[in-house]
């Protein structure tokens, strides 16, 4: 590189972006902390307040949240009137912030962020070793992050749009199916299923036990233990067979053989069964995921799901934006003979397959 070829403006332009990016990360970690300390949702309650007002409604130290609210107001988060020196919420503010279970809520965005900043040195270390790093050995705060952002999303899309789109199922899921939700975690998408299908069976298989006893709660608490069973097991390994309907949600990718998984899946459905599969929506090259979406599932892909791959057996490292073409690839190289897009969000994408 020589400093004189340097462009002054193109120098000056990714400056600025990075110093956006930079506000941008501190913005997400004040956001972190408030979501923690229930700062939002007081705020909501009482707004507009001063920072002395926040305090005596929270017990916590004024000097503190003066600062952290002159944060939040600096980065658009928050309101301030001036001439009051009070903080305030819009609606719309107070969605991204403080509505939990609202599909625009960020906040456990915002928690799986985090979770792989607290795990940067594991993941730098496989960098070097070339190793993987399972699931299991990330910081809590990533399964409980992951959960909080994809449910609202599933509850908006699964039951009214995405089991519409395929071919058959709704009306076998309201008679009385036989469903597998592999990959499941924390139970999200099969107590959704289980609660709006109540005569059908949902078998939920994740290898991470700490997430299926963490389903097992949610489902007791649901009402739907009658029509759940949640198990600790591999996507390759898990029991049973003549399912009507396989569901795999945001997890193929993270798998160490998805072809392997895929062979199981199409050897435990039954006679016109269907797979559904829903994966990050991406485009099928590099060039079409050179936006900020795609940056950010490249990013937890480099921080979680190709180490998670790579961890174990086979070690495919399919990634998170292996795009709709890759990913038919993989289904058909398991077995499926039928293969289509059935739906679509911004940020997801929906395969209908059948063997």
């Amino acid at each position: 590189m020589r400093l004189n070829e340097i462009d002054q403006t193109a120098l000056e332009q990714l400056q600025g972006k990075v110093i956006g990016d930079v506000a941008g990360a501190l913005g997400l970690l004040m956001a972190y902390m408030g979501d923690k300390l229930d700062l939002y949702s007081a705020l909501a309650e009482i707004s507009p307040a001063t920072s002395r007002e926040l305090a005596d409604n929270t017990g916590m130290n004024e000097r503190y949240l003066r600062e952290w609210l002159s944060a939040n107001a600096a980065a658009g988060y928050v309101n301030y009137d001036p001439a009051a020196g009070r903080f305030s919420l819009s609606p719309e503010q107070a969605v991204v912030f403080a509505a939990e279970g609202h599909p625009a809520c960020m906040q456990g965005f915002f928690q799986a962020v985090m979770s792989v900043y607290f795990d940067e040195s594991k993941v730098v270390d496989v960098f070097r070793s070339g190793k993987g790093l399972p699931w299991s050995d990330h910081s809590p705060c990533l399964f409980c992050g992951t959960e909080r952002f994809f449910r609202p999303m599933y509850a908006q899309n699964l039951i009214d749009s995405w089991i519409p789109a395929l071919d058959g199922v709704r009306e076998k899921l309201e008679a009385g199916a036989r469903v597998a939700d592999v990959g499941c975690g924390h139970g999200s998408s099969t107590i959704l299923m289980a609660q709006a299908f109540p005569n059908s069976t949902f078998h939920g298989f994740d290898l991470h036990g700490p997430s299926i006893e963490h389903a097992r709660e949610r489902a007791r608490a649901a009402g739907v233990a009658a029509n759940t069973i949640f198990e600790v097991v591999t996507a390759k390994g898990y029991p049973g067979k003549n399912y009507d309907l396989v569901t795999v949600f945001d997890a193929l990718h993270d798998m160490g053989d998805p072809v392997g998984a895929a062979q199981h899946i199409a050897s435990t459905l039954t006679t016109g069964g269907t797979l559904m599969l829903v994966e990050p929506f991406a485009g099928d090259s590099l060039e079409e995921n050179l936006h900020p979406l795609g940056q950010i599932y490249y990013s937890f892909s480099t921080m979680v799901c190709v180490p998670a791959s790579k961890s174990q057996e086979v070690g495919l490292a399919l990634g998170a934006q292996a795009g709709e073409k890759r990913l038919t690839a993989v289904l058909e190289a398991g077995g499926f003979s039928q293969v289509r897009r059935a739906a679509a969000t911004p940020t997801n994408l929906v395969l209908e397959a059948k063997v």
